[in-house]
């Protein structure tokens, strides 16, 4: 195995496609979570139901994930890396602009023209990660990949921190969307330096490889199941986000808590996210397992959940508290990203690694029917439990039973 001296390794680890990938995925993660972070106060700005119309809204972005995600894929794959870098941004960015321009548009329906931009904005918002670790996964020696996209998510998701913290200090929700649309426009400039994936431009041009074929997934069997797997592993970390952290206000009379700001409970959450990111990559390297790292983390956001839930009368700062809980265990979400990248070949490894952590994220609905239809009967608590457990089981069956990755070399088509 070739070794590395320490500065040829900060060298790999702090190239110029991973600084531009890490600010990408802030600037990603920044409009992401921004409508999680400022649904009550807009739609109450906006004289609409935080929790009814925030519920479609939601729905409507995550479903543009889900759909985005394999638009993204297939042109990662068919026209190459960096065509995603450049479009997603551009799309992303012009729908959180848009969006700071709402209480001036002369529309009466304001929640379909809401939910209409955040979808238009969910599918630019599919393309940055995947685009972004694959880049990084094909450009990194193996021996570097985990702590190469651990720096990238674990930078890039700190952008839900300055999310929370620019709409307390701007006092107004449509500033923050224009920031954050302006932050995306900024780095289309610094993405004019970022050279192909010398991985990918190897069969760019080989007319008899078939590239970015996204029902591939579905016509083999041992494909099928592989693509699933990846995608079971991520579900623990969106029922954490989309439904104890963004919904976070339905659980303080619960827990016999005056009040919960969603935003701070996002806002926690991704602290937490962030630091297990980093760390993520550092304890699969360590380890030799990639399969290990994230059934550990896993193991540990489920105690935490469980205190959450059911230790009785809690506080607001508590709630917080086991927020970034779940987020440091839930911070395996770059480790997830880069079993997908490595698990299929180079012609359909972009499709693979943006479809799979969007598909994960298009789950977040119905993640949310489920809560919404069990806590009619059984209260939030309960219905958190149970779309929780379904959640957490296929996640850990799934990553004790897919094929282990470490140190896998990527130069290879299915």
């Amino acid at each position: 195995m070739e070794e590395f001296t320490l500065n040829e390794k900060l060298k790999h680890l702090f190239s110029f496609p991973v600084i531009v990938a890490a600010l990408g995925y802030f600037v990603d993660i920044y409009d992401l979570l921004l409508f999680g972070i400022v649904r009550v106060p807009s739609l109450k700005d906006l004289q609409l139901d935080a929790d009814t119309a925030g519920t479609m809204i939601l729905n409507f972005q995550m479903v543009g994930l889900l759909l985005g995600g394999i638009l993204w894929g297939v042109l990662g794959d068919r026209k190459g890396r960096l065509s995603v870098l450049f479009g997603s941004i551009l799309v992303y960015s012009l729908a959180n602009i848009a969006c700071g321009f709402l209480p001036q548009m002369p529309f009466e329906d304001k929640t379909t023209v809401y939910a209409v931009l955040r979808f238009i904005a969910g599918i630019g918002l599919a393309g940055e990660l995947g685009a972004g670790i694959t880049l990084v996964s094909e450009s990194l020696p193996k021996q570097l990949r985990a702590i190469g996209t651990s720096i990238v998510a674990g930078f890039g998701l700190l952008g839900a921190v300055v999310a929370q913290l620019t709409v307390e200090l701007a006092g107004d929700w449509t500033i923050a969307y224009f920031i954050g649309g302006g932050l995306g426009l900024l780095l289309l400039f610094l993405r004019v330096s970022v050279v192909e994936s010398g991985i990918y431009n190897d069969i760019k041009h080989a007319e008899t490889i078939q590239k970015g074929n996204f029902f591939s997934f579905f016509t083999n069997k041992e494909r099928f199941i592989k693509y699933m797997k990846c995608i079971a592993i991520g579900l623990p970390t969106w029922f954490c986000i989309g439904i104890l952290a963004v919904m976070a206000n339905q659980f303080a009379p619960a827990l016999g808590i005056s009040s919960i700001v969603p935003g701070k409970a996002i806002m926690w959450a991704y602290v937490g996210i962030s630091i297990g990111d980093f760390a993520s990559g550092f304890i699969s390297h360590w380890l030799r397992s990639r399969k290990k790292a994230i059934f550990y983390m896993m193991l540990f956001t489920l105690l935490g959940i469980v205190l959450m839930l059911f230790s009785g009368k809690s506080s607001e700062n508590l709630y917080y508290f086991y927020c970034a809980w779940l987020g440091l265990g839930t911070g395996y979400w770059a480790m997830f990203v880069t079993v997908g990248s490595e698990q299929f070949g180079t012609n359909i490894r972009s499709t693979a690694t943006t479809t799979i952590p969007n598909m994960v994220r298009g789950m977040v609905p119905v993640m949310l029917l489920a809560f919404d239809s069990l806590k009619v009967n059984n209260g939030v608590i309960t219905a958190a439990a149970i779309v929780g457990l379904v959640a957490f089981t296929l996640g850990i069956y799934s990553t004790l039973t897919i094929e282990e990755t470490h140190n896998k070399d990527l130069d290879f088509t299915e």
